[in-house]
């Protein structure tokens, strides 16, 4: 795969405008995100606008946190204007183990265009490959397997024909084939909310110039490897604005000494 350092210097020097309808509770981060990859967040959700705000982007985040009615409809008009004009688009199914609303949602949204990257915790990305299955919130069941999840995901790739992120200890991207297993990362990232929408924003920011399964694999290496970077004993405030420190000021030379990151079949 293309190297996260190539990856990064392509954004920086194209930035792309990244059309993000996210929930509140992290949409500050989320752009903080986006702008420290180099490209440009644009954060609208208004119905009578999305259309002609995703026909202007060169991709689009659709998130399901915090889910209402309002951000439903405009996600499906976005949905389809991105899927008429050829626009990558990153699904993070946020929620859709604890909430038929959302799973029944996110497979509305699969029917109706196929997304670049689909993305979720390993229990979100479980909940779509066997519909009965249940958790509780919007955090990864502990008792699911690395086996198991790897297995749904590269289902779930084969199925839709796109790229399948499973974010966890261990984070597995897959296009149904080819397996990408990230190592990165520090429990920290759990205690602040908002790092899952930042790495599925983080996506979203690389999509336009590489493939989804690069794209994934490099947003996974890059959020991980950033929170190794900000570990501190000072609380979760302070490891906040170090993540946010990070990712705006990372060095190549530092990502290539940290990223785990393993290519399998």
């Amino acid at each position: 795969m293309r190297k996260l350092n190539e990856i990064r210097a392509a954004v920086r020097d194209r930035r792309p405008l990244i059309h993000c309808i996210t929930n509140p509770i992290s949409i500050n981060q989320c752009a903080n995100a986006v702008l420290a990859a180099g490209a440009r967040p644009i954060m609208a959700e208004h119905p009578a606008e999305v259309k002609e705000i995703t026909e202007s982007a060169d991709a689009l985040v659709l998130n399901l946190g915090n889910i209402t009615d309002v951000r439903m409809e405009s996600m499906e008009i976005a949905l389809r204007a991105a899927k008429e004009k050829g626009i990558p688009v990153v699904l993070d199914a946020v929620g859709t183990a604890c909430s038929g609303l959302r799973r029944e949602f996110a497979a509305r949204l699969l029917a109706t265009a196929a997304p670049a990257v689909l993305k979720g915790n390993y229990s979100e990305i479980y909940a779509l490959y066997r519909t009965a299955y249940r958790a509780s919130g919007v955090d990864a069941d502990a008792a699911l397997g690395e086996d198991e999840v790897r297995e749904a995901a590269g289902e779930l790739a084969g199925k839709y024909g796109i790229t399948v992120l499973a974010s966890g200890k261990t984070d597995i991207v897959t296009d149904g084939t080819r397996f990408a297993l990230i190592r990165n990362g520090t429990p920290q990232l759990a205690a602040i909310t908002g790092t899952g929408c930042m790495l599925g924003v983080l996506c979203g920011a690389y999509l336009p110039v590489c493939p989804g399964m690069e794209a994934a694999a490099a947003a996974c290496a890059m959020l991980g490897c950033c929170g190794q970077i900000a570990e501190t004993e000072k609380g979760s405030g302070t490891f906040l604005v170090n993540l946010l420190d990070a990712l705006s000021t990372v060095t190549d030379e530092q990502l290539e000494e940290l990223i785990e990151l393993e290519e399998t079949r």
